[in-house]
Parts: structure tokens; C-alpha cells; sequence
């Protein structure tokens, strides 16, 4: 086996993968886990200033390794079949979303060192957050999630159109029945469109209320057939896993005659 082809191996996580893969990405997956957490930590005031020096050692290990993981990937993809290609498989590989994501886990850092705008450098800072998606790779719940999306797409555009067209509709009604009432409030029908995301949600800030009679039947009316508006999507989801995570189990029968289990 040669090296480039030990270093795919390692550095793509199989279902069979060994010892030295199940050590990798245990690695990596607790630096991703801590990357998060120091992100969280650092924005402490006490505790940035306490561990300052700890947080920005941390970050140059994760960059430096971030980065060295990036360059293996791009030397090792064309051991993958649909990347074997030495020029045009990299090139594809790295227009991936993967990649795409690996890239801007540690490529904000290397801004630093040009001239630009404090606040501008900060947006980028934000970028780091991409590290967390990096553990897509090796979790097998959310590539299961992915492959419940993908097969209950156009359902799901479907219902998320459906509660948009109840929505505006919603909207409209309550405009028409409150502007008089609350020309401040009720402004416009995109404006009423803000009540009606915190009402199907039954989330109510109380932002934007009605207060005439016919507003507030409405709107309670609106608030429970919101429950029902946003079970659609969930049921989706939920029929989707259920029907994915038993896709593989084998059907047994028992012949009526021998009594003999049947596979199906």
C-alpha cells in the first residue's frame, strides 16, 4: 500500500476503517468539539483575559493543523475513483461542499496578515464556526439526516410553500382588520407579516397585537392552525427516518404449510 493511498484511508472515515482511522478521527473530531468550546469561552470577558495566551496558542495549533489536514486531502482525493483525475479530480474535489467548508475552517486566519479593516477582519472571525460542520464527516446520524432530505425534498418544499402561502394570507386578513385600529403597528402587509411568523410559531412576542374583536378571534384562530402548519414538515421528517432506518430490515413470514420462516 502506498503512502498517498494509506493517507486517503486515514483521512476519509469508512464503516470498516481501522484502528489508525478510528484514532484520527477521534482526534479530529475533539479538536472540533474544542475549537467550538474555546469560541464560546473566549467571549467571556474574565475568562478571555485569564486564558488569552492559551486561547491564541490553541488557535495556531488548530490553524496549522486545519491546514495541513486541507493540503493531505487535496494530495490523497485522487485515490477516490471520482476524483482520480490528477488535475481536473482536484479541482473538482475541491469546488465540493466539503471542501469548500474545510477551506474556510482555517483560511479567515491568513487575513490577519493583510491590510484590511479591524471590523472587516472580525466578520471573518465568524467564519471559524465552519469548523463545527466539519464533523459532518464523521457522524453517521447527520448523513442519515442528509439522505432524508435529499429523498423528501420536493415534500418538504412543498409544505414550507404551503405555510408561506398561509402566511401571506394571514397577513393580509389582519391587515385589513387592524390598520384602522393600529395604523402604527399594522403599517403594511409585509410589516403584519412579522405578527404572523410570531403567531404561527405561537411564539407571541407581543410586539404587535390585535385589540379590536374580530382581530383577536382571528388571530387565535390563525395561533391553532399554526400547531398544525408546522407538524407538516416534522411529519415529513419523521416518516422519512423511520422509513430510512428500517429500509434494511428483512421482512419474516411463516409458510402456512411447513411453518418455516420465509425471507422476503
Amino acid at each position: 500500500m502506498t503512502l498517498r493511498r494509506r493517507l486517503y484511508l486515514t483521512l476519509e472515515p469508512t464503516e470498516k476503517g481501522g484502528l489508525l482511522e478510528r484514532i484520527f478521527e477521534f482526534f479530529l473530531v475533539s479538536i472540533i468539539i474544542l475549537n467550538i468550546l474555546a469560541i464560546l469561552l473566549d467571549s467571556v470577558a474574565e475568562i478571555h483575559l485569564t486564558y488569552q495566551s492559551v486561547f491564541r496558542k490553541f488557535e495556531l495549533f488548530t490553524i496549522i493543523f486545519f491546514t495541513i489536514e486541507y493540503i493531505a486531502r487535496i494530495y490523497s482525493i485522487v485515490e477516490n475513483p471520482e476524483f482520480q483525475h490528477p488535475v481536473k479530480g482536484r479541482l473538482r474535489f475541491i469546488k465540493s461542499p466539503m471542501a469548500i467548508i474545510d477551506i474556510l475552517s482555517f483560511l479567515p486566519f491568513y487575513f490577519v496578515f493583510l491590510p484590511l479593516d479591524f471590523r472587516f477582519l472580525r466578520i471573518f472571525r465568524l467564519m471559524a464556526l465552519f469548523r463545527l460542520f466539519k464533523i459532518a464527516r464523521y457522524l453517521h446520524a447527520l448523513k442519515i439526516f442528509k439522505r432524508v432530505l435529499i429523498d423528501r425534498k420536493e415534500q418538504l418544499v412543498l409544505s414550507f410553500l404551503f405555510i408561506l402561502f398561509i402566511l401571506v394570507i394571514i397577513s393580509f386578513i389582519m391587515f385589513y382588520v387592524e390598520h384602522d385600529a393600529q395604523p402604527d403597528k399594522f403599517t403594511s402587509i409585509p410589516a403584519t407579516m412579522w405578527w404572523g411568523v410570531a403567531t404561527i410559531t405561537t411564539v407571541g412576542y407581543g410586539d404587535i397585537v390585535p385589540i379590536t374583536a374580530l382581530g383577536k378571534f382571528m388571530g387565535g384562530i390563525f395561533a391553532i392552525a399554526g400547531v398544525g402548519l408546522l407538524a407538516l414538515p416534522a411529519g415529513i421528517l419523521s416518516s422519512g427516518f423511520y422509513e430510512m432506518l428500517h429500509a434494511k430490515e428483512v421482512d419474516i413470514k411463516t409458510c402456512p404449510h411447513c411453518g418455516k420462516e420465509i425471507h422476503e
